[in-house]
């Protein structure tokens, strides 16, 4: 008789009476695992208000762009353009879980569509002759609004997705910034760094400080810490090594805290290859 849960096995003793104690204390710490991610899960429908908040502040930048196209004015686009990335960059703990929408928004570095495609021929050659660019953004941050409305948020995807952006900050983004025609690279970092401040407070924090203060203070002091080293004035001053190791000891936190809370921890592998 073997007792099979979430692809683990009991270790195998003598006596039939102390194998079934054997499961029951596997059931019991299932049954205790299962309730806190429940709980957590509960916990992240309070961010639904927030990553509404941002999908809603991004169309709205990018209808404003629209309309400044039409009306031939390329310094109000470009601000327009800006404005939208603001709560885009908020919004992205959540936003790779929606893979094929994610790539049509802001496909980068080889950008075909997107923030980006419009990017470089509105900042890096003021263009105006982005209407079908900024049309698709529009539609595609309009289908990822419906779509947000009725998906099922728990709380191990948002803790994923925050333990992937927080990869990104710290590798693929410090490495020479996202947006460089536009020169918000470092803005884009920040309100990453915002982004990944609002879902912990939100989500994780309240039952984290109830199981590891220490560990609470850890994360919050690792956010703290990558803001601080985002408020330079060019990214040429940025400190990319530092800002790299922060964001891997943000990255570690987070896998600490995951089986305090009931979770599976973020691989850095799965990061990688996401």
């Amino acid at each position: 008789m073997l007792c099979v849960f979430n692809n683990t096995l009991p270790l195998l003793r003598p006596g039939f009476g102390r194998h079934i104690l054997g499961c029951a204390v596997i059931v019991s710490g299932l049954t205790a695992t299962t309730a806190k991610a429940d709980t957590l899960d509960a916990a992240a429908e309070r961010y639904r208000p927030l990553m509404t908040e941002g999908i809603e502040h991004s169309l709205d930048g990018a209808q404003a762009m629209r309309l400044a196209l039409l009306s031939g004015g390329v310094d109000e686009a470009q601000k327009a353009w800006i404005a939208s990335r603001v709560g885009w960059e908020r919004a992205e703990v959540f936003t790779s879980g929606f893979t094929e929408l994610d790539r049509e928004i802001d496909a980068w570095p080889n950008a075909a569509t997107g923030f980006h495609a419009i990017e470089a021929k509105l900042f890096g050659a003021n263009r105006l002759d982005v209407q079908p660019e900024t049309d698709a953004l529009i539609f595609h941050l309009t289908d990822l609004r419906v779509k947000i409305r009725d998906t099922r948020l728990s709380a191990q995807g948002l803790l994923e997705g925050a333990a992937k952006l927080a990869y990104e900050v710290g590798e693929s983004k410090a490495d020479g910034g996202e947006s460089r025609f536009s020169g918000t690279s470092l803005e884009d970092m920040r309100n990453n760094v915002d982004g990944l401040d609002s879902v912990f407070r939100v989500v994780f924090a309240e039952a984290l400080e109830a199981r590891d203060p220490r560990l609470t203070e850890e994360v919050r002091a690792n956010l703290n810490e990558l803001r601080d080293l985002l408020q330079v004035p060019t990214l040429s001053r940025l400190d990319s090594g530092k800002l790299r190791a922060k964001s891997e000891e943000l990255i570690i936190s987070f896998q600490a805290a995951a089986p305090l809370l009931g979770l599976r921890p973020p691989s850095l592998q799965d990061l990688i290859q996401q």
